[in-house]
């Protein structure tokens, strides 16, 4: 790997950095630390980063990334809500693993989603990675979704998301976007194993 063609594009990225991407990463990054903290300023602060991605997108024809943006301001409100209004049982919503019947709908949102994503962005757009737009679109879908629900496996779908989304980007020329995907990357990993803990406590009642 040539580490320094990456660090002269790192610094190209930082040179060339809108103020709005600036602070679509701050506020992404700070989304992503809340959520593993299972901390409700996960939502208000992704909100911010989706609306500014929105804008970016549509101005390096990221469509179908554009569309996950406004998609992850729409589930935001959702998962805002959920995660306040538990049932009456419990304190809090708790974080548990997918049942069976669960992995059936996500793996139907994630191939349904992808092939609609797919057909629109190679027919109807001038969108020069379909496959690429496509596949992190549809597996952000399922992410978002499964973190609404404080599913475990989200941070599953978000590691896909982000290892994929890190060329993509720098492909595009975001670098310090693609940065930010390889930090959420890890950031993704220590989510998981943060996420896993606290469903074995919920699971034993400790």
């Amino acid at each position: 790997m040539d580490w320094q063609w990456i660090m002269d594009g790192f610094v190209a990225g930082l040179q060339q950095m809108s103020w709005l991407e600036a602070i679509a990463v701050i506020f992404g990054i700070l989304s992503v630390f809340f959520s593993m903290r299972e901390n409700i300023w996960v939502y208000p602060t992704g909100i911010i980063s989706t609306l500014i991605y929105v804008w970016i997108c549509l101005e390096v024809k990221l469509y179908a990334d554009m569309g996950i943006n406004a998609y992850y301001f729409s589930m935001s409100i959702f998962g805002w809500y959920v995660w306040t209004h538990p049932k009456e049982d419990k304190a809090v919503l708790p974080v548990t693993w997918l049942k069976w019947k669960g992995w059936v709908y996500v793996i139907v949102l994630l191939l349904v989603s992808y092939g609609v994503l797919y057909f629109v962005l190679s027919k109807f757009t001038d969108s020069d990675v379909p496959y690429w737009d496509s596949f992190t679109t549809s597996s952000a879908f399922v992410g978002m979704y499964l973190m609404a629900k404080k599913k475990v496996e989200n941070w599953i779908a978000w590691i896909i998301t982000d290892l994929v989304s890190v060329p993509l980007y720098f492909y595009k020329g975001l670098v310090l976007t693609s940065f930010q995907f390889f930090f959420f990357t890890i950031l993704a990993t220590l989510g998981l194993i943060a996420w896993i803990k606290s469903a074995k406590r919920y699971a034993t009642g400790a």
